[in-house]
């Protein structure tokens, strides 16, 4: 869950450090994100994919979601007061979840709607090469932070990482979709991978405001 963390409370140095790799987790994430949402969107709309899309959709939620994050772990560092901390967090977690279930909206919606007409969408290579980079970069980045979190007590940090695990499910889903659609014409593998994304966002979106 998503909820007020119970980890004990570390020596000052060694949270300081943790809070520091922290922030360099976040901005990392919301560098790669860039340049994620910008091939995603572009590739996506080119081959009318939209699970491409959709993941790149995600991508811009990330980053945005790891900004609101960066805000809440630099207040912190700088020693602000704990209501005050405590509130940022709460706010954090409360946008994360609000993004979640926007996306789960947007998704379902233009899922079905490609389901309803019967529109093949274009092979895309640049959108299998970057669900495939996606794959092996977005874990060993929510790892970092899912740790961070837990040394610096973090609960909003660790739903913005969460998030960023939700990247890696559909990395995977988005990878399935568009090969399938690629090697075998299976024009209705890409609709169907994206509705695959929507559970997925919807509990972690009401998660967060659960928690918030």
């Amino acid at each position: 869950m998503l909820g007020v963390m119970d980890a004990p409370p570390q020596p000052e140095p060694r949270r300081d450090r943790y809070r520091r790799l922290a922030l360099r987790l976040v901005v990392v994430t919301m560098a790669y994100n860039t340049v994620e949402a910008g091939v995603a969107l572009g590739s996506g709309i080119a081959a009318g994919s939209i699970a491409l899309v959709g993941f790149g959709l995600d991508s811009v939620i990330e980053w945005a979601a790891a900004a609101v994050v960066l805000w809440h772990l630099r207040a912190a560092a700088r020693g602000a007061a704990p209501e005050r901390v405590a509130r940022s967090g709460r706010r954090a977690r409360r946008f994360v979840g609000v993004t979640f279930l926007l996306l789960a909206l947007y998704v379902a919606l233009e899922a079905a709607w490609l389901l309803w007409r019967g529109e093949a969408p274009g092979e895309s290579l640049v959108g299998i090469v970057l669900a495939v980079a996606s794959l092996g970069i977005m874990p060993l980045v929510a790892w970092g932070k899912l740790r961070a979190a837990r040394e610096v007590g973090s609960a909003a940090l660790r739903a913005e990482a969460r998030e960023t695990l939700a990247c890696t499910y559909l990395s995977a889903t988005l990878l399935v979709g568009l090969v399938a659609n690629a090697a075998a014409g299976w024009w209705w593998a890409d609709p169907v991978a994206a509705l695959l994304m929507v559970p997925w966002l919807v509990r972690e979106g009401r998660e967060g405001l659960a928690t918030a």
